[in-house]
């Protein structure tokens, strides 16, 4: 792996997340509540969600076995942090989906795109470039990685949460549609994707990386305006009922 190719790469990164935030204020990613047909072809959405998070999970772990970081402890705790997540949301998350509702083909394989981008961002600072004894066994008792540890867990329980009110919104043979009520629903239209910013918060903190601070940046930028447009649909669909509660979008108490 080459460090001047892998330093555009995160340069890239950062560039494109300025432009993915920007772009999404227009154009809506067409799945789950805010689906429509303007993507293109669909698919499943289980067999989507596994198509798009599966990949991942698989390269993170190869990643990380070929290098052999099994031996640092530091580095194997946060690859196991990041692998939890991925392993939640490709082969356990997918298959509590309620319904027959679809995902556009075009948004899985930008899915899967990024997300190994994702992997050489991640596993190449935390397996390759790190600077050697940047991470031993001290780093586990450091502000960074006890703070960061608590952010992306509490993070990990409100996505968990909130994805679970979600699931329970409708009885079976129900179709219509409900607003979220309950746990950070209580402050934000979004708990769930406050949920999943707070967790790669979480890791940009106990990684104290620059890797883990892109993570960070791309997941608000791809969810912040998804967020908005959610915020949008329930105040279009249920009007003062929903306006009335005086919820954020995403962020409590700032946006």
């Amino acid at each position: 792996m080459d460090r001047q190719t892998y330093n555009i790469v995160l340069i890239t990164m950062a560039v494109l997340a300025v432009i993915v935030f920007i772009a999404l204020q227009y154009f809506k990613a067409g799945y789950g509540y805010l689906r429509d047909g303007k993507w293109g072809p669909m698919i499943n959405n289980k067999a989507g969600w596994v198509a798009m998070e599966l990949p991942v999970f698989a390269a993170m772990l190869a990643f990380f076995l070929y290098e052999k970081k099994y031996t640092d402890l530091t580095v194997t705790i946060m690859t196991s942090l990041f692998l939890l997540h991925y392993f939640q949301r490709s082969l356990v998350f997918p298959f509590l989906m309620k319904g027959k509702t679809k995902i556009p083909v075009a948004v899985v394989l930008m899915g899967i795109t990024f997300n190994l981008v994702n992997v050489y961002m991640i596993g190449g600072w935390l397996f390759v470039f790190a600077p050697e004894g940047y991470y031993g066994k001290e780093w586990l008792d450091s502000p960074q990685f006890i703070i960061g540890t608590a952010v992306f867990l509490l993070g990990m329980a409100i996505n968990l949460h909130s994805d679970y009110i979600i699931r329970h919104l409708r009885k079976p043979g129900d179709t219509k549609h409900y607003i979220p009520r309950g746990g950070m629903f209580k402050y934000v239209s979004s708990a769930n994707y406050f949920g999943e910013i707070t967790e790669w918060f979480g890791f940009a903190i106990l990684t104290w990386s620059v890797p883990g601070a892109l993570f960070c940046l791309w997941t608000f930028a791809n969810l912040a305006p998804r967020a908005n447009s959610l915020y949008k649909k329930y105040a279009e669909e249920f009007g003062t009922e929903f306006t009335s509660l005086k919820r954020k979008k995403v962020i409590p108490f700032i946006y």
